[in-house]
Formats: C-alpha cells, structure tokens, sequence
C-alpha cells in the first residue's frame, strides 16, 4: 500500500488542530480577560516559539519514531482537547491563570513542534528530501488556512469553544489509533496497549462533546454572579443571560451590556437629550442597540415616522424572540411598524446608504478590539454626518468617564475631528458606575433644558444636569482615534485593566 498520501493527510490534520487550538486560547483569554491585542499576540508568540521548542527536541529521539509519534498525537489529543474546559475551570478558581493559559499554549505547540519533524523522519525513506520538505510546508500552510477559515465561519459559531476543542482532541486521537495501523512496520512490539489508550481517549472525549453544554455551564457559572438562564454563541459574539434578585443582566463576550434593573437610567440618557436636540425628528437612525432598548425610548416620541437599526448580529436583534423578558422590557417594540432592521456592519452600510436621517444613536459595546474600535474612528463618524440631515443631532455612547478618562475624551475628540459641535455629558448608572456620553451637531447648539414628560430618571431638572461634568471627569490631552492609528483600543486596554 503507498502510505504517502496518508502521510500528508496527517499533516495537514496535525497543523489544522494545532492552529485551532492556538485560536482556541486566543479567543477564551480575550473572552475572559479582555485585552484582545495582547492576548492574542502573546499567544501566537509563545505557540510559534514553542514549535521551535519541539522541533529542537525532536533531535533526542534516536529509535521507535512511529511509537514516539503515536504517543505525541495522543498527548496532544488530551491537552488539547481538553484546553478549553481546562482554562474556563482554571479562569474561575485560580489567582494565577495566566501561568496555566501561556503552560497550556507552550505545551501544545512543543508536542505539535514534535509531530512534523518525527513524521518527516519517517517518511525520508519515501520521497528524495526536496520533494519533502515541499510537499509538508505546503500541506503544513494548507492545514492553517483550512483551520482560520473553519474557526471564525464554523467552529465557534456551530461547536462552540468548549465543544471545539473536545471534536479536534477526538481528531488527533483517531489519527493515534489510526497510525497504529499505517505505521504498524514500524512500530517494534506489541500495539494492543496504544490502541487501548487511543480508545479510552476517544470515548473520553466522546462523551466530553454529549456534554459539552453542562461542562460549559459549569464553568461560566464561576464566571458570573448569578444564575445563567440564557446562551448563545453566534458568529460574531458570546450571549449570556443573567438573572439575580434584582433582575436580568445581558452579558456579550463576558461584558456587561445592561442590568434590566437600572437600563432606564442609561437608555434614557442616550436617547432623550438627542431627540430633543433634533426638534421632533422623524427618521431616526439606531447603529448598534440589538437588544431593542434605544428603540422602546426613542418611540415615546410622536414625531417619530421609521426607525431604521443596524445590528451586526441578527440573533441579538432576534433576542427578544427567544427570551420573552427581554420583549416585555423593551416594550415589543421590534412588533412596530415603524421599526426597520438591518442586519449588516454598520460602516459598511454607511458607505452606501442614501437616506436622510433626522437623529442618530450610536450604542456599540466598549472599542476593546479593533474590529469594534474602527466604529468609533474619524472615518466612521465622517460616514456618520453624511447621512444627517442639516438640523440633526447625535448621541454615542462613550465608555465611562471615569474608569477610562482618555478613552472618553479620546472618542469625544474624535467625533469633533469628524466635523461635529459636541457636547459631553454623563450620568450615573449604578450596574456601571459613572458613564460617559457625547452629544452631536453640525452647527453650534445648546444643550437641551427640557426632557419629555413621564419618563423614569429623566426630567427638566435632571436633564441640563447631565453637562454638568465635575474636574475630575474633564478634559484630557488624547490622541484622534484613526483608522491608520486605533488609538482607542490602547487607551481602552490599558485603562480598564487597572480594573479588573
């Protein structure tokens, strides 16, 4: 039998699982520790050195290549199959996970590090050395593009991170049990105990993807205060559902979005000052808010005519579906007609979009990441003020003042840059403590004094209040945030982190 293409076939699954569990370690440390930059690139950094590290290692193995090979797979097939489960529990029960993130990431990539140059070694005999080394390196790169694209497209959105670590540890062990058989010339003595291994390690593993949704509950249920009554992984984000004494809590990616016991305060003060600053607006327009809060706010307002919201995430816009307490919270108001949604990047919509509109509200989650952190550039907010109408006025939310005070005035310099007369304001939401907005124009304006009638926080004592900022939330010296630059995601990381 020609084992060769066999061979390559091992080494593209070997590099497909060992880039899959590096994206694995990535993602879980972004999700759980914030700082996505420097997670990321750490990670990459002590995975591709430990490679180097295996493949140095590899030179002791004089004898039994095939057996010590096998042995490798199946140790990979255990640590990474397990590295998921292993950094949710470790995250949630010990000071120092970041030595067990970067040993988990170091060790995974000394055993991968081992698996090529062993295989290499075998198959010497087979190909003359220039057709190896090409043929490997082509199905090595082969087995990293294959692993990027199925990570983002497929692997998180439909597996999750749990259950994906657990299906490509189940893969490394099938190529274990597997090569006991196509390296069984090679391999000196009895195979019975690896195949029993291998085996053991399958059903293991197995039975770790049936319950791969309670190990992932065990393990978030550590993260958060409360009860978990809601999940779910969608392409773009991780959505959990909180509930405590005092209400519901939505959580996207392990960050609080809102408190449904203290939401009023916040949706309140991103929505009111900027439709009355717009003077009874008609078109109005919602960039981020999935979760259907701003709208429920912004059609207490008679003049209102459409409503258009853009939302990445079509399962956040659909929440209100699946998880009938948020429906009642936001009044059903996806049910109005009025309501139009769009389920596309929010910059990219704004390259093309034609219409008009009287008032905007921008409610994306914190620049912690530069995907989001180019929503909050000149760029995007150049965008922004070609589709406005002369008289109208805009509201974003800007992080907290107070926390993260170069981030805010960061953002607020930012949106001037882009042409806007901006007034910030903030106010006191206790679920996050002091947070910032920013209110925006084309032309000079005065802040509004008045507030509509019968809402919860706001009122025409509250409302000119809320520009009234104390020293220690004022100005700062910042950079603009840039597309070219993303300054903002490095304001953020560093000053959040004083925090966690």
């Amino acid at each position: 039998m020609n084992r060769t293409p066999l061979l390559f076939l091992n080494v593209l699954i070997i590099a497909t699982c060992g880039l899959v569990y590096e994206l694995l370690a990535g993602t879980l440390a972004s999700y759980v520790l914030g700082d996505s930059v420097t997670q990321f690139s750490l990670i990459i950094g002590i995975y591709l050195s430990a490679l180097g590290v295996g493949a140095w290692l590899s030179r002791f193995i004089e004898a039994g290549l095939a057996r010590c090979f096998i042995e490798v797979e199946l140790g990979v097939a255990i640590l990474g199959g397990s590295s998921a489960p292993l950094l949710f529990l470790s995250f949630a029960r010990l000071g120092y996970f970041h030595i067990v993130l970067y040993g988990v990431v170091f060790a995974i990539g000394v055993l991968v590090g081992l698996e090529l140059p062993l295989l290499m070694r075998i198959m010497k005999d087979l190909l003359d050395f220039k057709e190896l080394v090409s043929r490997v390196l082509t199905f090595d790169y082969i087995g990293a593009l294959v692993a990027s694209l199925l990570f983002p497209i497929f692997l998180v959105p439909r597996l999750g991170l749990v259950r994906t670590s657990l299906v490509f540890g189940l893969l490394n062990a099938l190529v274990g049990l597997w090569g006991t058989w196509l390296f069984r010339p090679l391999i000196r003595g009895e195979v019975f105990g690896l195949r029993v291994r291998a085996a053991i390690l399958m059903a293991l593993l197995a039975g770790g993807i049936v319950k791969a949704d309670w190990l992932t509950t065990l393990a978030e249920d550590n993260l958060f205060a409360d009860e978990i009554i809601y999940t779910k992984t969608t392409p773009y984000q991780r959505i959990v559902i909180t509930k405590g004494r005092a209400g519901f809590q939505l959580f996207l990616n392990g960050n609080l979005q809102f408190s449904s016991a203290d939401e009023y305060r916040y949706h309140e003060s991103l929505v009111h000052p900027a439709m009355m600053a717009a003077s009874g607006p008609r078109k109005v327009l919602v960039l981020g808010g999935g979760d259907g809060l701003a709208l429920r706010e912004i059609l207490k307002h008679p003049t209102v005519e459409s409503v258009t919201l853009v939302d990445l995430d079509p399962d956040m816009t659909r929440l209100s579906e699946r998880f009938p307490p948020l429906a009642e919270l936001n009044k059903h108001s996806y049910h109005d007609p009025r309501v139009r949604v769009i389920n596309q990047d929010a910059m990219i919509w704004l390259e093309d979009v034609k219409e008009r509109f009287d008032c905007a509200i921008v409610d994306f989650p914190d620049p912690n990441n530069f995907a989001l952190g180019k929503l909050y550039t000149t760029r995007f907010y150049r965008l922004l003020r070609d589709c406005l109408s002369p008289g109208a006025a805009v509201c974003v939310q800007c992080t907290s003042p107070l926390f993260a005070r170069s981030s805010y005035w960061c953002i607020i310099r930012t949106i001037e840059a882009a042409g806007f007369f901006v007034k910030p304001f903030s106010t006191a939401v206790p679920s996050f403590g002091v947070w910032g907005f920013a209110l925006a124009r084309l032309t000079p304006f005065e802040t509004p004094a008045h507030a509509p009638p019968g809402l919860r926080f706001l009122d025409d004592g509250a409302m000119p209040g809320l520009f009234i900022l104390p020293a220690d939330l004022g100005p700062i010296a910042v950079e603009v945030n840039r597309l070219d630059n993303q300054v903002l995601v490095r304001y953020y990381d560093s000053e959040w982190k004083r925090w966690d």
